[in-house]
């Protein structure tokens, strides 16, 4: 699977545009993606998803920044060498619908199909399988990433996020949560609670 993680300009894969995007190759970890384009022309801009993601208003329209469209074929051209190409993640429902509507607007080929496979319910998954009580807010699963991050001994992701660093991130929580072990070295200085490694 691919491990994905976007950063847009908003929430609207129609109206708003990528700005980067990070990916691990969960089977062959050392093998990453990460790129920054330019918005598409007209795209929606909203400030509060640029705070999340710190990137600039103006930067992010500069010709001198990639297209969205290089982009694409670029990360395509890198993700189509994968033997397993199902898009994986915190949300990674969002991420593929960001993806597909790009390569759509580009009229470049989509392999990726619609399943994904997502870290909350496999946290999710998790806790009730040990009967452990799920953390709810406002009456349903409060299971974030950043939760899900403690939970498998990680620190929350850093602030502002950034797509490869949040992939990594994702993928260290899938392998600890699978195998009971970490997936990079450099999370390795985190120690995996016991409870995985029964």
């Amino acid at each position: 699977m691919i491990v994905c993680d976007v950063e847009t300009t908003g929430l609207d894969s129609r109206k708003n545009s990528i700005v980067s995007l990070g990916a691990v190759d969960f089977e062959h970890p050392q093998n990453t993606f990460y790129g920054e384009c330019r918005v598409f022309n007209g795209a929606k801009i909203d400030r509060a998803a640029l705070k999340i993601n710190g990137f600039d208003a103006k930067r992010i329209k500069c010709r001198d920044k990639k297209p969205l469209r290089m982009l694409m074929k670029e990360f395509t051209g890198w993700a189509y060498k994968i033997k397993d190409i199902t898009i994986a993640g915190e949300n990674p429902r969002f991420d593929l619908n960001f993806i597909a509507a790009s390569l759509e607007r580009y009229k470049l080929e989509n392999k990726f199909g619609y399943r994904t496979y997502d870290l909350h319910s496999v946290c999710y998954n998790y806790h009730v399988m040990h009967k452990i009580s799920i953390p709810l807010k406002d009456n349903y699963s409060g299971i974030t990433l950043d939760y899900t991050l403690r939970f498998v001994g990680l620190p929350e992701e850093p602030k502002p996020h950034n797509g490869l660093r949040g992939a990594k991130l994702e993928a260290e929580a899938f392998s600890r949560m699978f195998y009971g072990k970490s997936l990079f070295k450099e999370y390795g200085i985190y120690p995996v609670p016991k409870r995985f490694k029964s």
